[in-house]
């Protein structure tokens, strides 16, 4: 079989298109850029589309290509007869959605509440690191730890729950990192759970529950990073352990009862 040569002047118009083609990209990349640097602020307009096929030399058809593409990643919104819109505010809605497909998988694999705690382990060690460095007293965790002691002397188990989740929550939060807080407050409902069901498990008192979170607080507060993180993942460590027994026993009870 013989392959013939385009003709150079054909060549030469087949490289054009493919060029052409290519064309929506750069202003994608663009106009992306713009987005993500801050350069175009969310709720901005962007300019029409022939104002933005002059500034990058393109055809209107290009930029057309290159706003479907941004609206598809969820950079900019249009509506007929206005500029598009820029309304890339969606790390909220990004990290709810990621949330959401967590719980799913928890739905059909239970064991991944263990995984769970491991990412618990790894970002709240991190948390405690920082906080320690900077030593100084937390008004929300102080808060967290009264609420547990009070629940400890009443016997409550159920405040004393919400007062550890609270505890754990406002180390968080006290990093002062938004998207950290975003991450854990939308995994929070899930990670309060597995503090009330691991809670009921060991055979320790309320009082030895707080004492533990009080130290992990007063060694932040002293500024010893090393004993801190020690101590938070000495105390998530064995929530885990204790969750694994539970979701063992659970699996047992499930084939026994399938037989």
């Amino acid at each position: 079989m013989v392959t013939r040569a385009l003709p150079e002047g054909g060549g030469r118009a087949a490289r054009r298109g493919i060029e052409r083609d290519k064309l929506h990209v750069s202003v994608v990349q663009a106009l992306e850029a713009q987005v993500l640097s801050g350069a175009l602020k969310v709720g901005e307009r962007l300019p029409s589309e022939a104002e933005i096929a002059r500034i990058h030399n393109v055809s209107t058809r290009s930029v057309r290509e290159a706003l479907q593409i941004l609206e598809t990643k969820g950079f900019v919104r249009r509506r007929h007869g206005e500029r598009a819109m820029v309304v890339r505010d969606d790390v909220d809605e990004f990290l709810g959605s990621l949330a959401v497909t967590v719980k799913q998988l928890f739905a059909d694999r239970p064991d991944y509440l263990v995984q769970l705690m491991d990412v618990r382990r790894i970002l709240e060690s991190e948390v405690v690191l920082r906080l320690a460095t900077l030593g100084r007293p937390i008004r929300e965790v102080e808060a967290a730890l009264a609420q547990m002691a009070t629940a400890a002397t009443a016997g409550d188990q159920s405040a004393f729950t919400d007062g550890d989740a609270a505890f754990h929550l406002a180390l968080v939060r006290a990093v002062g990192n938004q998207i950290l807080n975003v991450l854990y407050d939308n995994l929070f409902s899930i990670i309060v759970d597995i503090i009330r069901v691991s809670s009921r498990v060991p055979p320790k008192s309320l009082a030895e529950g707080f004492a533990e979170h009080e130290d992990i607080y007063r060694l932040i507060i002293r500024g010893d990073a090393a004993g801190a993180v020690a101590a938070i993942r000495d105390q998530i460590d064995r929530s885990s352990d204790y969750l694994g027994v539970i979701l063992a026993n659970a699996a047992l009870q499930r084939r026994e009862s399938n037989r």
